[in-house]
């Protein structure tokens, strides 16, 4: 009897992270879902057959924790991220440190392949400490793991997401859409696309040690996005824009607030365009990118007004 293959998802149960671990699942993966709350993680069992997914709990904040994850595995993915930090110094013990540790146990366990999901926009420069933890991740994942595949994807849409379902939940209740930084373009990419690069990355050995962006076929104004959503969830709303010093105003306040709907660090983010440079892509890993209008209006239609059975 031939042994199943492992491999282990640190984030697993995270927006991205569950698209991949279906995918392993079907190609025949025994696959460890590391993260935080097995439990809640319970929900992509039903993705594989009996045992083949296993939710396991692993911080990836300790080297003990990781390396129990890794073991005996030929296969790692980390897809951990964090949009904004609950507590001072999460960026740099998740999206840097966490990442190195992942990297040094995989080396030290013979793992074969490591995938990580990185960023556009990740750089050691940026003003933001979101992008630069990213960057630094992406070091020290390469200097303990040179033969890492390293994914960035610029905004990434699929039928979880929290951009899209955001806004359009916003449009159902609010009277305005406000607009913070409206000229900044953004490279949505589809959540199935960016784990089927993962997939693609792991299959071709040609991918070790390199760098891919992944975006999708358009590229959009923020202030576009927003004027699109109204128009397929039906809903008449003013575009408003609001000043920086507004807007930096209102994040003090909200990163007071559970949940942190808006911080200060984003709006760095915000203010800076968020797509593809020359880096290889999706259509490197011979992936065709998959458009904003094929799947979003699917899932936008519960914000529909009223009857409307489509965008007006």
């Amino acid at each position: 009897m031939q042994t199943r293959k492992v491999a282990v998802v640190f984030g697993g149960s995270g927006f991205i992270g569950r698209y991949i671990v279906k995918r392993l699942a079907q190609t025949g993966h025994v696959v460890r879902v590391a993260v935080r709350d097995p439990e809640a993680a319970a929900f992509l069992k039903p993705m594989g057959d009996v045992g083949q997914i296993v939710p396991l709990s692993a911080s990836i904040t300790r080297d003990a924790d990781v390396a129990r994850a890794v073991a005996g595995a030929e296969v790692v993915v980390n897809t951990v991220g964090i949009l904004a930090e609950r507590h001072a110094g999460d960026f740099q013990a998740l999206q840097a440190d966490g990442a190195g540790r992942i990297a040094r146990a995989a080396a030290a366990s013979g793992v074969a392949r490591l995938v990580q999901l990185s960023a556009i926009g990740a750089d050691a420069a940026s003003p933001s400490l979101y992008a630069r933890t990213k960057a630094e991740g992406e070091a020290q994942m390469r200097a303990a793991f040179p033969d890492v595949t390293i994914l960035r994807p610029s905004l990434v849409f699929g039928a979880e997401d929290q951009f899209f379902n955001r806004f359009g939940a916003m449009a159902s209740v609010s009277p305005i859409m406000p607009v913070i930084c409206g000229e900044t373009r953004f490279q949505p990419v589809y959540v199935g696309d960016v784990a089927d690069a993962v997939m693609a990355a792991l299959a071709d050995p040609a991918t070790r040690g390199h760098i891919y962006e992944l975006a999708g076929p358009q590229v959009w104004k923020f202030r576009e996005l927003l004027a699109w959503i109204l128009l397929q969830t039906g809903r008449h709303r003013m575009l408003i824009d609001i000043p920086m010093p507004v807007a930096r105003l209102q994040a003090m306040i909200m990163e007071r607030i559970p949940g942190k709907p808006l911080t200060r660090d984003q709006l760095v983010l915000l203010a800076r365009d968020n797509v593809a440079t020359t880096l290889p892509g999706l259509a490197a890993l011979g992936i065709a990118a998959t458009a904003v209008q094929q799947i979003v209006p699917a899932y936008l239609a519960r914000f529909r007004a009223g009857d409307q059975k489509g965008p007006i």
